[in-house]
């Protein structure tokens, strides 16, 4: 179940460290997102250490996989608008 923000909402919208990172690592395409009722993320093949946050960022809107899968596959995740708007608004992490 995705949430629809307006743009007061998504401002006021806490990011942490870990949900920042998610997103740029999105942002950047190296991330991947399981087709089922429950996600997992991938960066750079590896399992993301926070599945909760990821969790919360879809259910936020901000995440979402770029097409539809099998149970089980691995498909791009990308950001949503929202999650443009909100990395732009609280700061993008650059990873090395």
């Amino acid at each position: 179940m995705t949430v629809e923000l307006t743009d007061t909402e998504l401002k006021d919208i806490e990011l942490n460290h870990r949900e920042r990172a998610t997103l740029a690592a999105a942002a950047a395409g190296r991330a991947q997102i399981s087709c089922s009722c429950e996600p997992d993320l991938f960066v750079d093949g590896l399992s993301c250490c926070d599945q909760g946050a990821v969790r919360r960022l879809l259910r936020l809107g901000l995440l979402e996989p770029a097409s539809a899968g099998a149970h089980g596959d691995r498909v791009p995740a990308v950001l949503t608008a929202a999650g443009m708007v909100a990395l732009n608004e609280q700061g993008a992490i650059v990873a090395a």
